[in-house]
């Protein structure tokens, strides 16, 4: 049954993504997951329990693809490096930032477009606001001792800095698209200005 309820929330997603809150329905959602009618509702009992289980899926996901991109590359939170271990610079971070942002412009382009549908509901719906807020938290806790390492004064604030120039960057390629985006020379700059000159 778990197999189902995350392929009810999967088809849930991509309702969100591709057409909206006004799309999301048991009806949509049980014929999206190609599963029998009643499907989505035995698992959420309510429209609002079946929201706060989207935005939960998403946080899942997003962390799972977060920690994917940066496990071999995210440093230890510490000012001395393991010994014979150089942290890797600020193109790496800026390297594995693109990746995350190329991702969430392609292959979870629609989880992407669901969840600032969500962040708009969010405005009315308390309960999607703490959760998409603990996703953001989960990421900046990554960000923050890799930051670290590379000298940051506040990376803490830096952390923040860049999570909204990323955010900013994704939201604007989704809804203003340009042609050849790359995210990467943006990052790089964002990094510069906010880390000491070697």
């Amino acid at each position: 049954m778990a197999g189902r309820r995350e392929q009810v929330l999967d088809a849930a997603v991509e309702i969100l993504g591709t057409g909206g809150l006004r799309r999301l329905t048991y009806q949509a959602v049980d014929a999206a997951a190609d599963a029998p009618v009643g499907t989505t509702s035995n698992h959420f009992r309510s429209r609002d329990l079946l929201v706060a289980g989207v935005v939960d899926h998403l946080e899942t996901l997003d962390a799972r693809d977060w920690a994917s991109l940066a496990a071999e590359r995210t440093p230890e939170p510490t000012s001395e490096p393991a010994s014979g271990h150089t942290p890797d610079g600020p193109e790496a971070l800026s390297a594995t930032l693109a990746g995350l942002v190329r991702h969430a412009l392609g292959p979870a382009r629609h989880r992407t477009a669901a969840r600032y549908t969500l962040a708009l509901e969010g405005l009315a719906r308390p309960t999607a606001r703490t959760s998409l807020a603990r996703a953001q938290q989960s990421l900046m806790s990554l960000l923050a001792p890799w930051l670290e390492s590379l000298g940051s004064t506040d990376p803490a604030a830096h952390g923040r800095i860049l999570f909204d120039y990323v955010d900013g960057a994704i939201f604007h390629q989704v809804t203003l698209p340009t042609e050849d985006f790359d995210p990467e020379p943006g990052l790089r700059a964002v990094l510069t200005g906010l880390l000491p000159r070697a």
